[in-house]
Protein backbone atom coordinates (compact mmCIF):
# COMPACT_ATOMS: atom_id res chain seq x y z
CA UNK A 1 0.00 0.00 0.00
CA UNK A 2 1.45 3.37 -1.03
CA UNK A 3 2.26 5.92 1.65
CA UNK A 4 0.26 9.15 1.16
CA UNK A 5 2.52 12.03 0.10
CA UNK A 6 1.36 15.55 -0.76
CA UNK A 7 3.59 17.34 -3.29
CA UNK A 8 4.02 21.12 -3.36
CA UNK A 9 6.41 21.92 -6.21
CA UNK A 10 9.05 24.61 -6.10
CA UNK A 11 8.24 26.88 -9.06
CA UNK A 12 11.73 28.44 -9.24
CA UNK A 13 14.56 25.92 -9.40
CA UNK A 14 18.02 26.87 -8.11
CA UNK A 15 19.77 24.36 -10.36
CA UNK A 16 21.08 26.98 -12.80
CA UNK A 17 23.05 28.57 -9.95
CA UNK A 18 25.12 25.40 -9.41
CA UNK A 19 28.46 24.66 -11.07
CA UNK A 20 28.29 20.87 -11.44
CA UNK A 21 31.98 20.75 -12.38
CA UNK A 22 32.89 22.00 -8.90
CA UNK A 23 30.76 20.37 -6.21
CA UNK A 24 31.92 20.73 -2.59
CA UNK A 25 30.49 18.06 -0.31
CA UNK A 26 27.25 19.00 1.45
CA UNK A 27 27.04 22.69 0.51
CA UNK A 28 24.39 22.79 -2.23
CA UNK A 29 20.85 21.47 -1.78
CA UNK A 30 18.15 20.47 -4.25
CA UNK A 31 14.82 22.21 -4.74
CA UNK A 32 12.69 20.02 -2.45
CA UNK A 33 12.69 18.08 0.81
CA UNK A 34 10.43 15.45 2.35
CA UNK A 35 8.86 15.85 5.81
CA UNK A 36 6.59 13.65 7.94
CA UNK A 37 5.62 14.22 11.57
CA UNK A 38 4.86 11.64 14.25
CA UNK A 39 2.20 12.26 16.90
CA UNK A 40 -0.44 10.25 18.78
CA UNK A 41 1.38 7.01 18.04
CA UNK A 42 1.53 7.18 14.26
CA UNK A 43 3.14 8.95 11.31
CA UNK A 44 1.02 11.56 9.56
CA UNK A 45 0.82 12.27 5.85
CA UNK A 46 4.13 12.98 4.16
CA UNK A 47 4.86 16.25 2.38
CA UNK A 48 7.33 17.08 -0.35
CA UNK A 49 7.80 20.85 -0.29
CA UNK A 50 10.22 23.52 -1.48
CA UNK A 51 13.52 23.29 0.40
CA UNK A 52 13.24 25.48 3.49
CA UNK A 53 14.36 25.97 7.07
CA UNK A 54 12.59 24.27 9.97
CA UNK A 55 10.93 26.43 12.62
CA UNK A 56 11.80 24.88 16.00
CA UNK A 57 10.58 25.64 19.51
CA UNK A 58 13.46 26.45 21.93
CA UNK A 59 12.44 23.44 24.06
CA UNK A 60 12.57 20.98 21.12
CA UNK A 61 13.78 17.89 22.98
CA UNK A 62 16.31 16.69 20.38
CA UNK A 63 18.30 19.89 21.02
CA UNK A 64 18.56 19.05 24.72
CA UNK A 65 18.56 15.26 25.02
CA UNK A 66 19.93 14.03 21.72
CA UNK A 67 17.21 11.86 20.20
CA UNK A 68 18.47 12.30 16.66
CA UNK A 69 19.54 9.75 14.03
CA UNK A 70 20.37 9.84 10.33
CA UNK A 71 21.35 7.85 7.26
CA UNK A 72 23.33 8.54 4.12
CA UNK A 73 23.05 7.07 0.63
CA UNK A 74 23.77 8.12 -2.93
CA UNK A 75 22.06 8.22 -6.31
CA UNK A 76 24.17 7.99 -9.46
CA UNK A 77 23.38 8.18 -13.14
CA UNK A 78 24.21 5.25 -15.40
CA UNK A 79 25.66 5.69 -18.91
CA UNK A 80 22.13 5.32 -20.30
CA UNK A 81 20.83 8.05 -17.96
CA UNK A 82 19.08 5.81 -15.41
CA UNK A 83 19.09 7.00 -11.80
CA UNK A 84 20.34 4.27 -9.47
CA UNK A 85 20.39 3.88 -5.68
CA UNK A 86 22.92 1.48 -4.15
CA UNK A 87 21.43 -0.96 -1.60
CA UNK A 88 18.90 1.44 -0.01
CA UNK A 89 17.28 -1.53 1.73
CA UNK A 90 20.28 -1.65 4.08
CA UNK A 91 19.85 2.03 4.92
CA UNK A 92 16.17 1.46 5.65
CA UNK A 93 16.88 -1.44 8.00
CA UNK A 94 19.76 0.34 9.73
CA UNK A 95 17.68 3.46 10.30
CA UNK A 96 15.14 1.40 12.18
CA UNK A 97 17.93 -0.31 14.16
CA UNK A 98 19.14 3.17 15.17
CA UNK A 99 15.57 4.27 15.96
CA UNK A 100 15.02 1.28 18.24
CA UNK A 101 18.25 1.94 20.15
CA UNK A 102 17.35 5.61 20.61
CA UNK A 103 13.74 4.83 21.70
CA UNK A 104 12.33 6.43 18.54
CA UNK A 105 9.43 5.21 16.37
CA UNK A 106 10.04 2.87 13.44
CA UNK A 107 9.62 4.02 9.86
CA UNK A 108 7.57 1.87 7.51
CA UNK A 109 9.09 0.48 4.34
CA UNK A 110 6.36 2.22 2.31
CA UNK A 111 7.10 5.63 3.80
CA UNK A 112 10.86 5.32 3.39
CA UNK A 113 10.87 4.15 -0.22
CA UNK A 114 7.89 6.15 -1.46
CA UNK A 115 9.52 9.28 -0.05
CA UNK A 116 12.85 8.43 -1.72
CA UNK A 117 11.23 7.58 -5.06
CA UNK A 118 9.11 10.72 -5.24
CA UNK A 119 11.66 13.19 -3.81
CA UNK A 120 14.50 12.02 -6.07
CA UNK A 121 12.10 11.58 -8.96
CA UNK A 122 11.01 15.20 -8.56
CA UNK A 123 14.61 16.49 -8.26
CA UNK A 124 15.98 14.07 -10.88
CA UNK A 125 17.76 16.85 -12.81
CA UNK A 126 20.05 17.34 -9.80
CA UNK A 127 21.63 13.88 -10.15
CA UNK A 128 25.06 14.60 -11.69
CA UNK A 129 26.26 12.71 -14.74
CA UNK A 130 30.00 13.39 -14.29
CA UNK A 131 32.05 10.37 -13.10
CA UNK A 132 32.89 10.70 -9.41
CA UNK A 133 29.87 12.90 -8.69
CA UNK A 134 26.55 11.81 -7.22
CA UNK A 135 23.42 12.96 -5.40
CA UNK A 136 23.95 12.50 -1.67
CA UNK A 137 20.70 11.70 0.17
CA UNK A 138 20.24 12.36 3.87
CA UNK A 139 17.24 10.77 5.67
CA UNK A 140 17.09 11.84 9.32
CA UNK A 141 14.77 11.83 12.32
CA UNK A 142 14.71 13.88 15.50
CA UNK A 143 12.45 14.37 18.51
CA UNK A 144 10.25 17.47 18.33
CA UNK A 145 8.70 17.35 21.81
CA UNK A 146 8.27 20.85 23.28
CA UNK A 147 9.29 19.82 26.76
CA UNK A 148 12.31 20.31 29.01
CA UNK A 149 12.48 17.03 30.89
CA UNK A 150 14.31 13.76 30.32
CA UNK A 151 11.81 11.31 28.87
CA UNK A 152 11.14 9.46 25.64
CA UNK A 153 9.54 11.98 23.32
CA UNK A 154 6.09 11.42 21.81
CA UNK A 155 6.58 13.69 18.79
CA UNK A 156 9.16 13.29 16.00
CA UNK A 157 9.99 14.54 12.53
CA UNK A 158 11.35 12.38 9.70
CA UNK A 159 12.82 14.26 6.78
CA UNK A 160 14.95 13.68 3.67
CA UNK A 161 16.98 16.20 1.73
CA UNK A 162 19.50 15.80 -1.08
CA UNK A 163 22.65 17.54 -2.27
CA UNK A 164 24.79 17.03 -5.39
CA UNK A 165 28.38 16.22 -4.36
CA UNK A 166 31.81 15.50 -5.77
CA UNK A 167 34.45 13.23 -4.24
CA UNK A 168 34.69 13.19 -0.44
CA UNK A 169 38.45 12.57 -0.49
CA UNK A 170 40.58 13.64 -3.45
CA UNK A 171 43.75 11.87 -2.26
CA UNK A 172 44.73 8.97 0.03
CA UNK A 173 43.50 9.45 3.59
CA UNK A 174 45.84 10.10 6.52
CA UNK A 175 44.56 8.57 9.76
CA UNK A 176 45.68 9.00 13.36
CA UNK A 177 45.20 6.21 15.90
CA UNK A 178 44.00 7.76 19.16
CA UNK A 179 44.57 6.05 22.50
CA UNK A 180 43.28 8.92 24.66
CA UNK A 181 39.69 9.40 23.45
CA UNK A 182 37.12 6.67 22.84
CA UNK A 183 34.30 6.57 20.32
CA UNK A 184 32.17 3.66 21.58
CA UNK A 185 31.87 1.05 24.34
CA UNK A 186 30.10 -2.34 24.39
CA UNK A 187 26.48 -1.73 25.36
CA UNK A 188 26.55 1.81 24.02
CA UNK A 189 25.29 3.29 20.76
CA UNK A 190 28.33 2.81 18.52
CA UNK A 191 26.35 0.62 16.10
CA UNK A 192 23.67 3.29 15.61
CA UNK A 193 23.90 6.32 13.34
CA UNK A 194 23.09 8.58 16.26
CA UNK A 195 24.03 12.24 15.92
CA UNK A 196 25.79 12.25 19.29
CA UNK A 197 28.36 9.71 18.11
CA UNK A 198 29.64 12.22 15.60
CA UNK A 199 29.34 15.25 17.86
CA UNK A 200 31.50 13.60 20.54
CA UNK A 201 34.21 12.87 17.94
CA UNK A 202 34.55 16.44 16.68
CA UNK A 203 36.94 17.83 19.28
CA UNK A 204 39.49 14.98 18.99
CA UNK A 205 39.13 15.12 15.20
CA UNK A 206 39.87 18.83 15.20
CA UNK A 207 43.03 18.17 17.21
CA UNK A 208 44.44 15.62 14.77
CA UNK A 209 43.37 17.68 11.74
CA UNK A 210 45.54 20.49 13.10
CA UNK A 211 48.42 18.00 12.85
CA UNK A 212 47.66 17.34 9.17
CA UNK A 213 45.54 14.17 9.50
CA UNK A 214 42.09 13.58 8.06
CA UNK A 215 40.39 11.18 10.47
CA UNK A 216 40.81 9.22 13.69
CA UNK A 217 41.11 5.45 13.63
CA UNK A 218 39.44 4.62 16.91
CA UNK A 219 40.49 1.92 19.36
CA UNK A 220 38.17 -0.01 21.67
CA UNK A 221 37.11 1.54 24.97
CA UNK A 222 38.09 -1.38 27.23
CA UNK A 223 41.62 -2.38 26.24
CA UNK A 224 42.56 0.62 24.06
CA UNK A 225 44.22 -1.76 21.60
CA UNK A 226 41.68 -3.18 19.12
CA UNK A 227 40.73 -1.29 15.95
CA UNK A 228 37.11 -0.14 15.70
CA UNK A 229 36.35 2.25 12.84
CA UNK A 230 37.46 5.51 11.26
CA UNK A 231 35.39 8.67 11.82
CA UNK A 232 33.44 8.38 8.57
CA UNK A 233 34.30 4.84 7.46
CA UNK A 234 34.82 1.21 8.37
CA UNK A 235 38.46 0.14 8.18
CA UNK A 236 40.10 -2.62 6.12
CA UNK A 237 43.72 -3.79 6.11
CA UNK A 238 45.64 -6.15 3.84
CA UNK A 239 48.30 -8.01 5.82
CA UNK A 240 50.19 -10.50 3.70
CA UNK A 241 47.58 -11.85 1.30
CA UNK A 242 44.65 -11.52 3.73
CA UNK A 243 41.96 -8.84 3.84
CA UNK A 244 41.06 -7.98 7.46
CA UNK A 245 38.32 -5.94 9.10
CA UNK A 246 37.00 -5.81 12.70
CA UNK A 247 33.78 -7.67 13.63
CA UNK A 248 30.46 -6.08 14.57
CA UNK A 249 29.70 -8.40 17.47
CA UNK A 250 30.24 -5.95 20.37
CA UNK A 251 27.88 -3.35 18.91
CA UNK A 252 30.58 -0.68 18.80
CA UNK A 253 31.01 -0.52 15.02
CA UNK A 254 28.55 0.70 12.40
CA UNK A 255 27.27 -1.97 10.02
CA UNK A 256 28.34 -0.10 6.91
CA UNK A 257 26.65 -0.65 3.57
CA UNK A 258 29.97 -0.33 1.74
CA UNK A 259 31.64 -2.59 4.34
CA UNK A 260 29.09 -5.33 3.77
CA UNK A 261 29.43 -4.94 -0.01
CA UNK A 262 33.24 -5.10 0.09
CA UNK A 263 33.14 -8.29 2.17
CA UNK A 264 30.64 -9.88 -0.22
CA UNK A 265 32.64 -8.94 -3.31
CA UNK A 266 35.98 -9.98 -1.76
CA UNK A 267 34.73 -13.44 -0.88
CA UNK A 268 33.21 -13.85 -4.33
CA UNK A 269 36.54 -12.83 -5.91
CA UNK A 270 38.38 -15.50 -3.92
CA UNK A 271 40.28 -13.00 -1.76
CA UNK A 272 41.30 -14.52 1.56
CA UNK A 273 39.20 -12.60 4.10
CA UNK A 274 39.05 -12.56 7.89
CA UNK A 275 36.59 -10.68 10.10
CA UNK A 276 38.27 -10.64 13.51
CA UNK A 277 39.77 -8.48 16.22
CA UNK A 278 42.82 -6.57 14.99
CA UNK A 279 45.17 -5.10 17.57
CA UNK A 280 47.15 -1.96 16.95
CA UNK A 281 50.29 -3.92 17.90
CA UNK A 282 49.57 -6.38 15.07
CA UNK A 283 49.26 -3.49 12.62
CA UNK A 284 52.51 -1.92 13.79
CA UNK A 285 54.35 -5.26 13.69
CA UNK A 286 53.06 -5.98 10.18
CA UNK A 287 54.19 -2.57 8.98
CA UNK A 288 57.65 -3.04 10.53
CA UNK A 289 57.90 -6.48 8.91
CA UNK A 290 56.79 -5.14 5.53
CA UNK A 291 53.63 -7.27 5.42
CA UNK A 292 51.11 -4.42 5.83
CA UNK A 293 50.38 -4.13 2.11
CA UNK A 294 47.30 -1.91 1.98
CA UNK A 295 44.73 -0.12 4.09
CA UNK A 296 41.49 1.54 3.11
CA UNK A 297 38.28 2.93 4.49
CA UNK A 298 34.78 2.03 3.31
CA UNK A 299 31.78 4.31 3.64
CA UNK A 300 28.90 5.77 1.64
CA UNK A 301 30.30 9.30 1.47
CA UNK A 302 33.88 8.26 0.72
CA UNK A 303 33.30 4.99 -1.14
CA UNK A 304 36.41 2.81 -0.97
CA UNK A 305 39.09 5.31 0.09
CA UNK A 306 42.77 4.27 0.17
CA UNK A 307 44.71 5.12 3.33
CA UNK A 308 48.14 6.61 2.68
CA UNK A 309 49.35 6.97 6.27
CA UNK A 310 48.55 5.55 9.71
CA UNK A 311 50.11 7.37 12.67
CA UNK A 312 50.45 5.72 16.09
CA UNK A 313 52.64 6.82 19.01
CA UNK A 314 55.37 8.36 16.90
CA UNK A 315 55.26 5.69 14.19
CA UNK A 316 54.43 7.13 10.78
CA UNK A 317 53.25 4.10 8.82
CA UNK A 318 53.35 5.16 5.18
CA UNK A 319 51.57 3.03 2.59
CA UNK A 320 51.84 3.09 -1.21
CA UNK A 321 48.94 4.20 -3.37
CA UNK A 322 46.92 1.26 -4.71
CA UNK A 323 47.99 -0.04 -8.11
CA UNK A 324 46.01 -1.94 -10.71
CA UNK A 325 45.58 -5.50 -9.49
CA UNK A 326 45.89 -4.66 -5.79
CA UNK A 327 43.03 -5.74 -3.54
CA UNK A 328 41.79 -2.24 -2.71
CA UNK A 329 42.04 -1.16 -6.36
CA UNK A 330 39.98 -4.15 -7.52
CA UNK A 331 37.33 -3.72 -4.83
CA UNK A 332 37.09 0.05 -5.32
CA UNK A 333 36.52 -0.37 -9.05
CA UNK A 334 33.96 -3.11 -8.52
CA UNK A 335 31.92 -1.02 -6.06
CA UNK A 336 32.15 2.09 -8.25
CA UNK A 337 31.12 0.20 -11.38
CA UNK A 338 28.09 -1.32 -9.67
CA UNK A 339 26.95 2.04 -8.28
CA UNK A 340 27.32 3.72 -11.67
CA UNK A 341 25.51 0.98 -13.60
CA UNK A 342 28.69 0.03 -15.50
CA UNK A 343 28.26 -3.63 -14.52
CA UNK A 344 25.20 -5.82 -14.50
CA UNK A 345 23.33 -5.87 -11.17
CA UNK A 346 23.63 -9.61 -10.58
CA UNK A 347 23.15 -9.09 -6.82
CA UNK A 348 19.83 -7.26 -6.97
CA UNK A 349 21.37 -4.34 -5.09
CA UNK A 350 20.26 -1.42 -7.23
CA UNK A 351 16.98 0.51 -7.08
CA UNK A 352 15.96 2.51 -10.13
CA UNK A 353 14.29 5.89 -9.71
CA UNK A 354 11.68 7.03 -12.25
CA UNK A 355 11.82 10.79 -12.97
CA UNK A 356 8.68 12.78 -12.22
CA UNK A 357 7.79 15.46 -14.75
Amino acid sequence: MAYPIQINRNLESKIKEIDFSDLPFGRHFTDHLFVADYANGHWGEGKIMPFQDFNLHPATSALHYGQAIFEGLKAQRSPSGEILLFRPDMNFRRMNVSAERMAMPAISEEMFFDALDQLIGLDHAWVPSDPGSSLYIRPFMFATEKYVGIKVAEHYRFSIFCCPVGKYYSKPVKVYIHDEYVRAFPGGVGFAKAAGNYGAALMPARQIQALGYDQILWLDGIHHKYLQEIGTMNVFLVIGDTLLTPPLNEGTILNGVTRDSVLHLALEAGIKTEVRDISVDEVLSAWQAGTLREAFGAGTAAGVAPIGEIFYKGHQMLLPEPVEGSISFRLKNKVQNLKAGLESDVYGWMRKITPLH
